[in-house]
């Protein structure tokens, strides 16, 4: 039988652990000597300024366009519901989907 002290112990210790760990980077950033300098501005380059939000920017706006549709987020939920519904394997369903989606997103529709 699990005794309540032993257990609380173990939350209490695994709870501490993960937020030292979490802010352990944290602290050696705010130490770090480039920590200081980081608030300094970044100068920007002028013509980044200038289409980006400059109320006299010189640059024109492009236009707005409506974005592409692509087949393949559509493809690999297909894909995916299709295999799980059929073989009702969590792991094949989502290697057969996320395969559907990266090779086409990485050849056919690549910029």
């Amino acid at each position: 039988m699990l005794d309540i002290r032993y257990a609380l112990a173990a939350i209490l210790v695994t709870a501490a652990v993960t937020w030292a760990l979490r802010a352990v980077p944290f602290a050696a950033l705010a130490l770090a000597p480039a920590a200081r300098r980081r608030h300094r501005p970044v100068p920007q380059h002028p013509h980044a300024r200038r289409r980006h939000g400059d109320p006299g920017r010189l640059l024109p706006a492009r236009p707005a366009r409506a974005p592409r549709p692509r087949p393949g987020p559509l493809a690999a939920l297909a894909v995916t519901l299709t295999l799980h519904l059929w073989r009702r394997n969590a792991l094949l369903s989502i290697l057969g989907g996320t395969a559907v989606h990266v090779a086409p997103a990485s050849t056919i529709f690549a910029h």
